[in-house]
């Protein structure tokens, strides 16, 4: 399981290093893509495949369906980590997230999020005023 938030500067080949805490399962590859705001998603391969399995299975003809379809897949990249746990983001995605030179990597369960700075305080001000709404109740937890 993914968790935590590490901050991390990309260094001059756009690679940021992944926590060393996340390694071992990343090693094997990932998948990174569009998130569905202005991040990136990392899956471990497996992760991905599972997930792929899901969004396969949803109608073709289906409009929504085939809009995910396009932004998973049509956006996706499958890397290898090197040995010192680096990965680039390539450019499309790193424009689409607005991360510039430093990133901000959060463990969200089965996959982990990269998100510009900004972004990622804006996400965090968002989530503390949602939770003056009492989230877990609304979702019967």
């Amino acid at each position: 399981m993914f968790l935590g938030e590490f901050r991390h500067t990309l260094d001059e080949k756009s690679r940021v290093t992944l926590p060393a805490k996340y390694r071992a399962r990343l090693a094997p590859g990932i998948v990174m893509t569009l998130g569905t705001r202005r991040f990136v998603m990392v899956f471990p391969i497996d992760e991905f495949r599972l997930l792929a399995e899901r969004v396969s299975a949803l109608p073709l003809v289906a409009s929504e369906a085939a809009m995910l379809r396009r932004q998973l897949f049509g956006n996706a990249i499958d890397l290898e980590p090197d040995k010192q746990g680096r990965v680039v983001i390539p450019e499309s995605l790193r424009q689409y997230a607005v991360i510039n030179q430093d990133a901000i990597i959060v463990g969200v369960g089965t996959h982990i999020e990269i998100w510009s700075p900004e972004e990622w305080q804006r996400e965090q001000d968002e989530i503390s005023r949602a939770a003056l709404d009492n989230p877990w109740a609304k979702l019967g937890i």
